[in-house]
């Protein structure tokens, strides 16, 4: 498909769009620095590093020009999907492309692999693997990124030398030659590995994805799986695997079942796998230097009652696991027992702190409760400490909780951990008296209050605190970004044989939890105006000191412009998915919010300096790259909207530049 570029703005919109800076940023009228060269910067990774920090060395756009910031071209991949018709999954377009030798490359919803002209959106080639769009995926249609390993024993110019690694929705896994999108006929049965046979029995199509980037170390690429939420106890196996990356040949397993699990053919897949064990559907990071691949692992299924089970001893946890071998290296769990869908949804981050004038190498991971916990990379100890607190008891019946849960002491939560009937939130008096009807009518005796056959507030909710698109650290600052939602959930068990009248009479999200007692109804708490029945902000992006483990700044995120019923550009901070972008001129750019723009924020203040008005909802992560020493920097961006957010939907890549 052809690009679409956009034509330079008029000199009266450009103006406009300046007046507007001013009234709604504060944004002064300073002299514009003519945008000058420097070395060029890749972005190979999903995180752009393998560690995940998602910054960028580029320092040409910067807080004096970043207003004049205007469309270089727009690229259509033809992938968008509401729900409706022939594909009954809507689309998510998450996507963070990579910048590898002057090619830009992304993954579209559908999984179709597509390589751009950096500079100019033409493409040059697009492979599709041809999945079953007929299928209902439990997770939408989703593909986060690719992955991109070099073969250095090949000569340079061989096929195949430089590969992307692609992960599907219908669970398989390709490599594909980076220079002409051809599946790689070494790697497994013609360029293509099945990773849904080994996992499980009786898989339903669209209950076992891959939604995120595999993972690569060495000649390893490594792969997790997204499993589709409370369906049953004998769930496909969470395993994460690893493969070489030449041949496809399987090198190691894990399949995150607890030490002393007695495996039986009722507890395993075919190969010998832990059924319903934990899965890994969050990116990983890597650290080659230390042989090491940080896992953020998710909560066995079902979510919502567990019993007596002990299959969570790896749920919701930072894991290290040795690159060479896959064996566990040490493992921090940041929820015992987790009974309320709080597993890690973020790429831990690897980072490094100053304390008592020692520099130590950390991992920090985002978590949904909105808490930080930043980790020894070593030994996954605490750099700030983390306490073990007493937690709301008596669930339902059966069911076994933990006593306590560990709060990091530093940095502080990012959203709030209380909500009483007296702090409900409306538009109207209506609204807020109903709002309080209903949180009086649900058990909350704060964080971490049980499932309940009542029926249970979930706050923060089991959508974040943070999500997939994780945070971004600038390492010759020492400060962490970090966007997070803050919206109330509520949960409410009932007997496994009412799911149907329970489906019919209330629709939305009910799941059976098949093998389990209960079955689970989950929902969002809002007025009668689909307002939340909290006070705003309901999205927020902080910057964090992670030295000190204090919060330097945090601002509402979006406005409630596209989501009121009527376009009032309110900044109440909106529910928002994807993550930030820090460069090293001092600038944090993020979209997620659900007003369809691109923001520009200055990284020492919280200030939003500029933003600009996507074609589709922009839940997805930023990236920036600069291709030539005397080229410009771009900002790239996936605006394809959110189907389960109901975003605009779209399938647009939109790139930045200076003038």
């Amino acid at each position: 498909m052809a690009p679409r570029p956009a034509a330079r703005r008029s000199a009266g919109r450009r103006v406009a769009s300046l007046l507007a800076i001013v009234l709604v940023a504060g944004a002064c009228d300073v002299p514009r620095e003519e945008p000058t060269g420097g070395p060029p910067a890749d972005w190979p990774s999903y995180g752009g590093d393998p560690g995940g920090q998602r910054y960028t060395p580029l320092d040409q756009i910067t807080r004096d020009n970043v207003t004049e910031l205007e469309v270089a071209w727009t690229y259509h991949t033809g992938d968008v999907s509401d729900g409706r018709g022939d594909i009954p999954s809507t689309t998510a377009f998450e996507n963070t492309p990579l910048l590898v030798e002057g090619t830009l490359y992304l993954c579209t919803p559908m999984n179709r692999v597509i390589a751009l002209d950096a500079e100019t959106g033409e493409e040059r080639w697009r492979f599709d693997p041809r999945i079953d769009l007929a299928g209902h995926y439990g997770n939408q249609l989703v593909c986060r990124g690719v992955t991109t390993w070099l073969d250095e024993a090949r000569a340079p110019g061989a096929a195949c030398r430089r590969r992307l690694f692609t992960a599907t929705n219908d669970a398989r896994l390709f490599a594909l030659d980076a220079a002409t999108g051809r599946p790689c006929p070494d790697f497994g049965a013609d360029g293509a590995l099945d990773l849904i046979s080994d996992a499980g029995e009786e898989v339903e199509r669209g209950e076992y994805q891959v939604t995120s980037p595999p993972a690569a170390i060495d000649d390893l690429v490594v792969v997790g799986s997204a499993v589709r939420d409370n369906q049953r106890t004998d769930a496909p196996s969470g395993v994460v695997r690893a493969f070489d990356a030449r041949s496809g040949a399987l090198r190691w397993a894990w399949d995150l079942a607890p030490p002393g699990f007695v495996r039986t053919p009722d507890n395993t897949s075919r190969a010998g796998y832990a059924l319903a064990s934990p899965n890994v559907w969050a990116p990983m990071a890597v650290d080659a230097e230390r042989d090491l691949i940080f896992v953020p692992t998710g909560n066995p299924t079902p979510d919502y009652y567990r019993g007596h089970t002990t299959i969570d001893a790896y749920g919701s946890s930072v894991v290290a696991l040795s690159g060479r071998t896959g064996e566990v290296v040490w493992h921090f769990q940041t929820v015992h027992r987790d009974l309320w869908d709080y597993d890690l949804p973020a790429q831990p981050t690897l980072a490094s702190v100053e304390r008592g004038g020692e520099r130590i190498p950390v991992v920090v991971q985002a978590t949904k409760m909105g808490m930080l916990f930043v980790l020894r990379r070593d030994d996954g100890a605490p750099v700030f400490g983390v306490e073990e607190r007493p937690v709301p008891q008596d669930g339902a019946p059966g069911e076994e909780l933990s006593p306590t849960q560990p709060f990091p002491l530093a940095p502080p939560p990012l959203v709030r951990h209380g909500l009483a009937p007296k702090d409900a939130w409306g538009l109207t008096p209506f609204d807020r008296a109903a709002c309080r009807r209903d949180l009086e009518a649900l058990r909350y005796d704060g964080i971490y209050t049980p499932p309940t056959l009542q029926g249970s507030l979930m706050y923060p909710g089991n959508a974040g605190g943070s999500n997939w698109g994780g945070v971004a650290f600038d390492p010759v600052r020492g400060v962490l970004v970090a966007n997070t939602v803050d919206l109330p959930w509520a949960v409410q068990l009932f007997p496994t044989e009412e799911t149907e009248n329970i489906r019919k009479r209330f629709g939305g999200e009910v799941s059976p939890q098949r093998g389990r007692p209960y079955g689970m109804r989950r929902w969002t708490v809002l007025s009668p105006l689909g307002v939340p029945c909290n006070a705003p902000p309901w999205g927020t992006l902080a910057a964090i000191d992670l030295n000190a483990g204090a919060i330097l700044w945090q601002v509402p995120l979006g406005t409630v412009r596209d989501i009121a019923p009527l376009p009032i550009p309110w900044k109440l901070g909106t529910p928002n998915l994807g993550g930030p972008l820090v460069t090293a001129s001092g600038l944090v750019f993020i979209g997620a919010a659900m007003d369809d723009y691109l923001r520009a924020f200055d990284l020492a203040t919280g200030e939003e300096l500029w933003k600009e008005r996507l074609p589709a909802g922009g839940q997805a992560t930023p990236m920036s790259y600069r291709v030539q020493p005397d080229g410009r920097q771009y900002v790239v961006i996936a605006a394809g909207g959110h189907g389960r957010a109901h975003t605009k939907l779209g399938d647009a890549v939109v790139a930045f530049r200076l003038p």
